[in-house]
């Protein structure tokens, strides 16, 4: 886990988990433009960044399992959950089993650019070649060129991102008990990874409130629209948790 803001006086915590390939230092941005009213807590996968030495997990489910009890002891205060991409599908199961298992009923899910976990596609990019994976990554313009350019860092994030792909590309809703908490889809209106429709579905995965958020931009608006997500990530979690701007 990741404090790049600590926040002893917030209210509300945040668990941010990242996409494929990706870091907990994306979330960097974002947890600066929360705190202090909310502290975002930036998970690192086993085998990213400064974790590489650790093998990778393949298999979103087991990921949550593996994460879940990292998370009971932040849970004293109020703890929202906020995915983007595969972070999203691994937020969603992180929720139930945290509801579900634990009897810890997030504040709020927030799943950004990805369909419900319901709105299933068959891909299979984690089966191709080194040279696939990394086209894929570049047109969808998340990752710093730089890196791509460079074939020893490139040959360093490699396995991690193809042990993502296949977590998430393998990854199979299981029907069964739905979410409580809000949930809001955020998505960027020029993303090829996930349509209205499927971003609209989310709402069948919880009985409370859902919303839609649409953000100019392609699979990674975030990185245009941090100050504006930030700003609708604290309305949601003050107003749901009765919290006031200080």
């Amino acid at each position: 886990m990741r404090r790049f803001h600590p926040s002893p006086e917030a209210r509300v915590r945040l668990v941010c988990l990242p996409h494929a390939g990706g870091g907990a230092t994306y979330y960097h941005p974002l947890s600066a433009a929360l705190a202090p009213e909310i502290e975002a807590l930036a998970v690192q996968y086993p085998g990213h960044q400064d974790r590489h030495r650790e093998p990778c997990i393949d298999s979103l489910p087991e990921l949550a399992r593996r994460l879940v009890p990292h998370l009971l002891p932040w849970t004293d205060r109020p703890l929202a959950v906020f995915g983007h991409s595969m972070g999203a599908s691994l937020g969603f199961e992180v929720a139930r089993l945290l509801e579900h298992e634990h009897g810890v009923v997030p504040a709020a899910l927030f799943a950004s650019g990805r369909r419900a976990p319901s709105e299933h596609r068959e891909e299979f990019l984690h089966q191709q070649g080194d040279d696939v994976l990394v086209r894929d990554v570049r047109e969808l313009s998340g990752t710093d060129a730089r890196l791509l350019a460079d074939p020893e860092l490139l040959n360093m994030v490699l396995p991690a991102l193809r042990s993502d792909y296949k977590a998430i590309e393998t990854y199979r809703y299981v029907p069964g008990p739905g979410l409580s908490c809000p949930v809001t889809a955020l998505i960027g209106d020029e993303d090829p990874r996930v349509t209205l429709d499927e971003a609209r579905s989310w709402t069948a995965h919880t009985t409370g409130d859902f919303a839609l958020k649409i953000y100019g931009g392609g699979h990674f608006y975030l990185n245009q629209h941090t100050d504006a997500v930030a700003r609708e990530i604290s309305d949601r979690l003050l107003s749901a948790t009765g919290a006031s701007r200080p």
